[in-house]
């Protein structure tokens, strides 16, 4: 499956920091918060990473810009009906995760891969919340994700073989 366009819900330290990764590896990137300022500072704290990258010649400033553009930014889960892959990285909650995982496998084809960035909660019982337990996996990105070369896929007790490529394929394709 060729991913191209990448939904990231939740824009704090750690969705913002997914979000520039996969726009810097050339998708496409939906970031979602119910918080309009958060979106804002999500987006001012790329620009400024990226900044930083060009000033350190490690990108070029027109690299920088083009990766901006790749992302948008929205308050909705709905926005997410085009992406070929949802990241989800909401605050450490199961209710607020519950949720999400439940609307995102109403919302995304069933084809979808969805895969959460907690460190703390079972795969398993997140997978469980969908009708998609095949498709879901763990990839827990290293603070700060842009700097940082480590993700930790971890599978589910039903997570597929072809999930489990694609998610690793991803995490090369970042750089991880």
């Amino acid at each position: 499956m060729d991913i191209q366009t990448v939904g990231v819900t939740g824009a704090g330290r750690m969705g913002s920091g997914i979000a520039q990764v996969f726009a810097l590896a050339g998708c496409r990137v939906l970031l979602q918060d119910l918080s309009p300022e958060a979106l804002h500072q999500a987006t001012a704290a790329i620009a400024q990473g990226l900044g930083k990258q060009a000033q350190k010649g490690r990108i070029r400033e027109t690299e920088a810009e083009a990766v901006l553009l790749r992302i948008q930014t929205t308050v909705a889960l709905g926005d997410f009906k085009d992406a070929d892959f949802v990241v989800e990285a909401v605050p450490e909650r199961w209710d607020v995760k519950r949720q999400v995982f439940e609307t995102l496998d109403i919302l995304l084809p069933p084809e979808v891969r969805l895969v959460t960035n907690t460190g703390s909660l079972p795969i398993t019982r997140l997978a469980a919340l969908t009708k998609r337990p095949d498709r879901v996996a763990g990839m827990h990105f290293m603070s700060p994700v842009p700097t940082m070369p480590l993700v930790e896929v971890v599978r589910g007790l039903a997570t597929s073989e072809a999930t489990l490529e694609l998610v690793c394929g991803l995490a090369a394709r970042l750089g991880k």
